[in-house]
């Protein structure tokens, strides 16, 4: 496998101005999976407007959403759509306005009846050979304002290998199933690690342990404190840690993050006022070698517990390190 051009970190705003030039470009396919998508910005409004001309021009479009994101499943069994709740209903409304024009349009999770098991919180953008993926960036206008960002791959055999994955996290979804975690070896350097949803198993974060385990120097950043047995490790390797404090973030979230730093004990080093969204580790191993993970983890042991889908690239690639120590010095500290 290799890459057309070297892979290319995309702030929110950059990344969907990019992708609706190459949904509009796009001649056999697009795929999304995103926690949130909305219509509520001119950025998003753009991006379902571009999906729309592609499938009436017969592209095959494919959509998924996860569930929990808006409301529990069972409100969407509500037939009354005066009772449906305001993020429900619109998120219904943007639902049949995607398949009005022909898209495949599928909520991620409805039939689980655990808890949160089930939640996907994967990202990616796949618009013939164009991925758009391993970063934390949603489609919605709050997203594209958070400090975030994607990589843009250009690469055939990928997006054909991770479209296969969508489609299989469509099939299992649909019949109320997990599906085993695997990787896909992108080139020498990269690989891409899928956690299928599998109650109590990440293969990301498992990775993550594994090389904290190993590494001399670790800086986190995330959007919650990290927690489990990843954070055990980070307090002996007196990690750097970047997430945001609770007093900055929304109700939900307040609380989550509120939660882990008492829980964990651990204090952060982010200070700007920007939300914090990007989820990544930098390792410095023995001997100086550097290896980095980033994607939708935000490397809490609850995403392990609850069997949540996410996406990640595991690298050595010294051009998409630079890019994050870059994002790091730039945007994080």
């Amino acid at each position: 496998m290799h890459f057309f051009t070297s892979p290319r970190l995309m702030l929110p705003k950059a990344y969907a101005r990019d992708a609706v030039a190459h949904i509009n470009k796009a001649k056999s396919r697009v795929a999304i999976v995103a926690t949130t998508f909305r219509d509520d910005d001119e950025l998003s409004s753009a991006i379902v407007d571009a999906l729309c001309r592609a499938s009436e021009r017969g592209v095959i479009v494919s959509v998924c959403a996860d569930t929990y994101t808006y409301t529990e499943p069972k409100e969407f069994a509500l037939k009354n759509p005066s009772r449906h709740p305001v993020r429900a209903y619109r998120a219904l409304k943007i639902e049949r306005k995607l398949k009005k024009h022909g898209v495949d349009f599928h909520w991620l999770g409805r039939s689980s009846n655990v808890g949160f098991a089930g939640r996907t919180h994967s990202k990616w953008l796949i618009a013939d050979d164009v991925v758009y993926t391993f970063g934390g960036t949603n489609i919605d206008g709050e997203s594209f304002a958070n400090n975030d960002y994607v990589f843009r791959i250009v690469s055939s055999d990928f997006a054909d290998q991770l479209f296969m994955q969508h489609l299989r996290l469509l099939k299992a979804d649909r019949s109320g199933h997990a599906s085993k975690c695997h990787s896909i070896a992108i080139s020498n350097e990269s690989t891409a690690l899928i956690d299928g949803g599998l109650i109590g198993n990440s293969l990301i974060y498992r990775r993550a342990c594994a090389l904290a385990k190993q590494a001399e120097h670790i800086t986190l950043v995330s959007q919650y404190c990290p927690t489990g047995k990843l954070n055990r490790i980070l307090k002996r390797k007196q990690a750097k840690l970047y997430f945001n404090h609770w007093r900055k973030a929304a109700w939900v979230n307040k609380v989550m993050i509120q939660f882990g730093m008492l829980l964990t004990k651990q204090r952060t080093l982010y200070t700007r006022n920007d939300y914090l969204h990007a989820k990544f580790i930098l390792f410095t191993l023995p001997g100086g070698t550097k290896v980095a993970i980033t994607g939708s983890h935000n490397f809490m042991f609850g995403s392990v517990a609850f069997g949540t889908r996410e996406i990640a690239l595991e690298t050595t690639d010294p051009h998409i390190i630079r890019q994050l120590e870059h994002f790091l010095d730039k945007h994080v500290k």
